[in-house]
């Protein structure tokens, strides 16, 4: 369903153009996972819903996938509008 756009954003992980928020990365550290799980995890999953984010009003995006080691991740990433993937929030389901 949201074919296209997990396409675009595999391609702002493959060319490293993404950031993280701050947000993102404390996440990342209280649930042991590394950089590479987070972009294993755009690359290798799929988007399980679509959200309205409540500030901006842009479309953001649950995708679930796998870390390095086969275990599962969750990232939530929108497309904003400077060209960037945008790394908002990412957890360990």
């Amino acid at each position: 369903m949201f074919n296209r756009i997990l396409k675009e954003m595999r391609e702002k992980i493959r060319n490293r153009a993404y950031v993280m928020t701050l947000h993102a990365e404390e996440e990342m550290d209280d649930d042991c996972l590394t950089i590479y799980d987070v972009e294993s995890g755009i690359l290798t999953g799929k988007i399980l819903e679509r959200q309205k984010d409540r500030e901006t009003a842009e479309w953001k995006y649950r995708i679930n996938g796998k870390t390095i080691s086969g275990g599962k991740v969750e990232v939530i990433a929108k497309l904003s509008p400077t060209g960037k993937l945008v790394i908002i929030t990412v957890y360990v389901p």
